[in-house]
């Protein structure tokens, strides 16, 4: 299942201070599309409303033609999965049972677990790697394990359109990699902020960068990593290459003069 996202003209004004100037991007069916810029330019204020925690104070955001903003919350969780960055590991249930919610917005409230929810939930502890974890409690883990549940748990929702947040946050490098080529596999559409620059150059199919709450660049990596952009909205000094074996724009950054 897969499906376009649009957005058009997002604000969001909080406190008289407005945090999103009008972005417009979009991304297209079983795209994934990255969401880069320094910390404080509006990655995760515009993917929680995307998410729907937060209501834009002006613009539209469309799934497939359908204003997200008009369903309910069930029925745009059938249709949207989130990965937010931090999650809070007090509540005492197991990676299962975790995982098992992400079943809940395709259930009525009174309907038990069938063997085919067991079936979905059991494929993506598998897929993340944690099947070993499956009856430990979710506040035990680490960082990294609870990051790799909670994308196990949207997952699970068999979602049109993923939404991530720094999904590899306090992952090592291996479980990085892993996520982020498990994404690329999903055929979903997928719209995650990344940190990392080179791993948004190689794994998302476009970019749009974020600068102070307004949308700066949009394009392939390619198009969008440039020496010039990176000086302009990071302030640093860079040199980019084509990388041999992954042909992906690579970024080295340089020290200061």
């Amino acid at each position: 299942m897969t499906a376009s996202l649009t957005l058009t003209g997002i604000t969001y004004e909080t406190d008289g201070r407005t945090l999103l100037h009008g972005i417009a991007l979009d991304a297209r069916p079983g795209e994934t599309v990255g969401l880069v810029g320094p910390n404080g330019s509006g990655k995760t204020t515009l993917l929680r409303c995307v998410y729907g925690t937060l209501r834009p104070s002006a613009g539209s955001i469309h799934l497939d033609g359908d204003e997200l903003t008009a369903l309910g919350p069930k029925a745009r969780a059938r249709r949207v999965a989130s990965v937010p960055q931090d999650s809070p590991g007090e509540f005492e249930l197991t990676v299962r049972e975790i995982v098992a919610m992400g079943r809940a917005p395709h259930k009525r409230f009174w309907e038990q677990d069938t063997a085919n929810d067991a079936s979905v939930v059991d494929d993506a502890l598998h897929r993340l790697r944690i099947t070993d974890l499956a009856d430990r409690a979710f506040p035990s883990l680490s960082g990294g394990e609870r990051q790799r549940a909670l994308v196990a748990r949207a997952l699970v929702q068999r979602p049109a359109l993923l939404v991530l947040d720094e999904p590899t946050n306090h992952l090592d490098i291996r479980y990085q990699l892993e996520i982020l080529g498990l994404i690329r596999t999903l055929g979903t559409t997928s719209l995650l902020a990344l940190h990392d620059l080179n791993l948004a150059a190689y794994y998302c199919d476009r970019i749009h960068v974020l600068k102070a709450g307004r949308l700066v660049a949009s394009g392939t990596p390619h198009e969008v990593l440039t020496p010039e952009l990176l000086a302009e909205v990071y302030r640093v000094k860079a040199e980019i290459a084509v990388h041999p074996t992954t042909g992906a724009p690579t970024i080295t950054y340089l020290p200061p003069a």
